[in-house]
């Protein structure tokens, strides 16, 4: 369809018109997702925008697709028929690789050809945002056998913003945050489940046979900006408002999510992979613009640099940013109100100290009256090729908000092996009063999870401690006590000795290690302070050579997970802390 991606946001977007027809719409969408299926390290980058209106088509979504409709709320786009993601490609329906793509503002009605469900069976960095599931039979976020009727596994997702009319059914779901939503039922959990801000959350009264965290009301958010078509047919781009202590979708009962309206055309520079560079980017901000980076993969020679209050840096397709000379791909000055958003971040051949950095040190300016937020990022060093940094992501700013991050040491891919693509911290938090909403955070060499400042708060952490550790000796870190000693392996989550204030609710902590029989002695560590509290930890030991294990829960504390007969032994969970 020539004239859906004929317009001004570049070759890789399709815009699809509710006159085209539907048969045409749903051959454009299936063609894409025959060559993204299973290309889950491919560069090819792909955005499905749907105008306002009704389209009755059927069609799945594969790596690197993003979803979306072009209204000011999800109801005005509606898909009857399905949009959906199916896991045919992994032996056994096996979504625990479902990567990299997501869903936005829009409504699905799933038709009887899919038996009136929408499956979304995804696992990282797939956000489901802004959306309305009205299906009968409602949303399933696993994969099951169309021959066998067995679930296949799935590994953790984020939703945001959405209303499901009928039942959510994780089925398989290993762990999951949802956040600002609501739904008719919840059917189950596995290991990890928090709900952040719900309607109709489950009761986390029965922990941990039901895997259940439960916090009434989302403390602050500001809902992702999105792009829309306004009134006058013209593309702008909604930035939601700040909002504090919310329960439900920003936009359900007839609201209209609050915020204002930035003209694409007039405020936005969009920059397309084949013809902008970090140089051309960087004079747009400097100019004052905001940034649209259209689906592609871009090789960076230097940061793009955000210096100025307010900007949206938005990205669209999974766009790719790769620095190529040892430097950070995004840096983000110490002021007030930055986006960053719908972003990948590769490592590149050369080591970079940071992917990115949020503020400088020693930063100190307060921003709680309008805080920066971070949304959707995926920070990976290896898979697609090999690469290498010291720390993902690293936070120097007061009064940040992360809503779905992945910190991704690749544990397969070209290059993934632990002297080819090394990484110390998958995210270091240096500034006071962060908040993250869906941390997952893996692989990493040292702390997964460094946090310094004080007043964090985490609600939901997922984490799978490195899998190649080629021995024990090189997998060895500083004893908690400060002496000389070294103890086993690294806690994925590490809370600095000097922090007074800290909270985190849901953290789940796995093991599998693959390559020699290591062991981790904590899988968290945390000043023993009145001010830091943790709620609900689960330790599971995934799978691994005989021998492994991580040893305690926290500080020393919580029984041990390791390979065993009875399985029980393979999970241990701890309500309180302390």
């Amino acid at each position: 369809m020539a004239n859906a991606n004929n317009t001004l946001l570049g070759p890789n977007v399709y815009v699809f018109d509710p006159s085209m027809p539907a048969g045409e719409v749903q051959e454009q969408a299936t063609k894409i997702f025959k060559q993204m299926e299973a290309n889950e390290f491919g560069p090819e980058r792909y955005s499905l925008l749907f105008k306002p209106g009704t389209y009755p088509v059927l069609f799945d979504v594969g790596f690197y697709t993003s979803v979306a409709g072009l209204g000011q709320s999800p109801d005005q786009v509606r898909i009857e028929g399905g949009a959906n993601v199916p896991a045919y490609w992994m032996p056994h329906m096996n979504a625990t690789c479902n990567f990299w793509r997501s869903y936005e503002n829009l409504a699905i009605n799933a038709s009887e050809a899919t038996n009136q469900t929408t499956t979304i069976a995804i696992s990282q960095a797939a956000p489901l945002r802004r959306l309305h599931i009205t299906s009968p039979n409602g949303l399933w976020l696993f994969q099951v056998d169309p021959d066998t009727h067995a679930g296949g596994w799935a590994s953790g997702g984020f939703m945001a913003d959405s209303v499901i009319d009928g039942q959510v059914l994780p089925g398989s779901q290993q762990q999951w945050l949802s956040r600002n939503s609501s739904w008719g039922s919840w059917a189950n959990g596995v290991w990890n489940m928090v709900f952040v801000g719900c309607g109709n959350a489950p009761s986390q009264d029965n922990f941990p046979k039901d895997p259940y965290t439960t916090i009434d009301r989302t403390p602050l958010v500001r809902e992702k900006p999105y792009l829309y078509i306004d009134d006058g047919g013209r593309y702008a781009v909604f930035k939601p408002a700040l909002q504090r202590d919310t329960q439900g979708a920003s936009w359900s009962a007839g609201k209209h999510t609050p915020g204002q309206s930035i003209d694409l055309e007039g405020e936005f520079h969009i920059a397309q992979s084949a013809t902008s560079s970090a140089a051309s980017i960087n004079e747009a901000l400097r100019a004052g613009k905001h940034i649209l980076l259209t689906p592609g993969v871009y090789k960076l020679d230097e940061p793009l640099q955000v210096t100025k209050a307010g900007t949206i840096v938005l990205g669209m397709g999974l766009a790719t940013l790769i620095p190529t000379q040892g430097k950070s791909a995004v840096t983000v000055a110490d002021v007030d109100g930055v986006t960053v958003a719908g972003l990948i971040i590769d490592a590149g051949p050369n080591n970079s100290p940071y992917l990115m950095e949020v503020g400088t040190e020693g930063s100190s300016a307060s921003h709680s009256a309008d805080p920066t937020f971070l949304y959707d990022i995926t920070a990976r060093t290896g898979g697609a090729q090999a690469g290498k940094n010291d720390i993902g992501i690293v936070i120097h700013s007061h009064d940040v908000v992360c809503d779905q991050l992945w910190l991704w040491r690749a544990d397969h891919g070209p290059g993934a092996g632990w002297d080819s693509n090394p990484t110390k911290h998958g995210i270091v938090i240096n500034g006071d009063n962060v908040i993250a909403y869906g941390l997952f955070n893996e692989h990493h060499q040292e702390y997964q999870t460094m946090w310094n400042g004080q007043n964090g708060r985490v609600y939901f952490y997922q984490s799978e401690i490195p899998y190649d550790p080629p021995n024990q000796e090189r997998y060895m870190s500083p004893a908690p006590d400060g002496s000389a000693a070294k103890i086993n392996g690294y806690a994925s989550y590490k809370v600095a000795d000097h922090v007074t204030s800290h909270e985190a609710w849901g953290l789940g902590v796995y093991s599998y290690f693959r390559d020699s029989p290591a062991k981790t002695e904590n899988a968290i560590e945390v000043p023993a302070v009145p001010g830091v509290k943790l709620h609900r930890m689960t330790t599971i030991w995934l799978n691994g050579k005989q021998g492994s294990e991580i040893s305690h829960i926290v500080n020393g504390k919580g029984d041990r997970v390791y390979w065993s007969t009875p399985a029980e032994a393979m999970r241990q969970t701890m309500n309180e802390f302390p």
